[in-house]
């Protein structure tokens, strides 16, 4: 098949390589990458770190700093609460130290209905007939302890 002479001919690289790789025809030379030595390049390298690694140790830097943080802040702030003076009256008694019975729900004395209908009032046996019980929460003092002084503390030793 002859080619017109007005035509230009092209030239391309896909054109001239086989569909197949292995059957190429044309001569590829090996790409070569070329590195510099190190004097001739003179910036120092101290770490070649990844993404991961950096993210690795910002993590553990924050870790470090959270696990020193808090246990300093909640120290200042019990140091602080301790100097300053509560006057919070206790909620479950409103301040006065004393709660009703709920046994005998104040009375002091209780009233069992018997069989055949018969009726005994007796004095309450959980408030000795006082009608009220000293305040479990602030023990009688009609104040509102700080959450910490509410646990005791006890040495089984």
């Amino acid at each position: 098949m002859a080619m017109a002479p007005w035509v230009p001919s092209l030239r391309s690289s896909f054109l001239l390589s086989s569909p197949h790789p292995k059957l190429s025809h044309s001569f590829k030379p090996p790409i070569t990458v070329k590195r510099q030595s190190v004097a001739s390049n003179p910036r120092i390298r101290a770490l070649d770190l990844d993404q991961n690694t950096l993210v690795a140790i910002s993590v553990g830097v924050v870790s470090v700093a959270v696990g020193i943080g808090i246990p300093v802040f909640y120290e200042t702030q019990i140091d602080n609460a301790a100097k300053r003076d509560n006057t919070q009256p206790c909620f479950p008694c409103n301040g006065s130290g004393a709660q009703q019975c709920r046994f005998c729900t104040g009375t002091g004395s209780v009233t069992v209905v018997l069989g055949g209908g018969e009726t005994e009032v007796s004095r309450c046996i959980n408030c000795q007939g006082a009608g009220t019980l000293t305040c479990t929460t602030c023990q009688g003092t009609g104040i509102q302890p700080r959450y910490l002084d509410r646990r005791e503390f006890k040495d089984e030793d």
